[in-house]
């Protein structure tokens, strides 16, 4: 997510009328996709695409906040930042408890309903990195929309590989490990944020204290 996709040198840094309407054509489909994932997840009982579904959600709310804080104070975009953490972190808990719940109950995920979904869902992701393409150089608030979406497409082939291993083991072991995985991510993810966020928030107030003192 947001952490995987930071320290890069400020350029562009979102202030254009055609990026602000291309994410939010990128807000749409996560947002679209979490419902449809989230749904399709309870009908094939795959807590993968569960957890792929709740990777959608928190795209669609990190690139709102980012379009909200273009061009915003450095203390407002590491209070956002600090957001998106612990938000991502809240997941990552929901996520280990519900595969280790499912771990107690007996029923085998769908593995049709996983590979046709999360063939979707990788096209969704691939049609977000193409429409971000043009902007995917900029500052790390920037770069990090596109980055996100181009590693949240190489985790759609891991559901995918978590369905091919469903149907092949006739087991539900593939699923639960890839979410566990994706589980593990968030918590991760929501960790590097945090520090960063903490940073950056210290820094701000600093330079605040700093402007107040003259």
């Amino acid at each position: 997510m947001g952490a995987n996709c930071c320290g890069h040198e400020a350029t562009f840094d979102g202030l254009s009328a055609d990026y602000r309407r291309r994410l939010w054509l990128v807000i749409a489909i996560n947002a679209a996709m979490f419902f449809v994932e989230m749904s399709a997840g309870a009908l094939a009982g795959s807590q993968a695409l569960q957890a792929d579904a709740l990777d959608f959600a928190a795209d669609a709310a990190t690139y709102g906040i980012s379009l909200a804080v273009i061009g915003a104070s450095l203390r407002a975009r590491a209070l956002a930042a600090f957001a998106k953490g612990l938000s991502l972190t809240v997941m990552g808990l929901w996520v280990f408890g519900s595969t280790a719940y499912q771990v107690l109950v007996l029923g085998l995920p769908r593995a049709e309903v996983m590979g046709v979904v999360g063939f979707l869902a990788l096209a969704a992701n691939v049609a977000s990195v193409l429409i971000l393409m043009r902007y995917k150089d900029g500052d790390s608030n920037v770069r990090s929309v596109w980055l996100c979406s181009r590693n949240d497409a190489i985790g759609n082939v891991a559901v995918m590989i978590a369905a091919v291993g469903v149907w092949a083991t006739a087991t539900k072991w593939p699923d639960l490990i890839v979410a566990a995985i994706m589980a593990g991510l968030f918590l991760w993810s929501s960790a590097q944020i945090l520090r960063q966020s903490w940073r950056e928030i210290r820094t701000g107030e600093i330079a605040a204290a700093a402007g107040h003192g003259h």
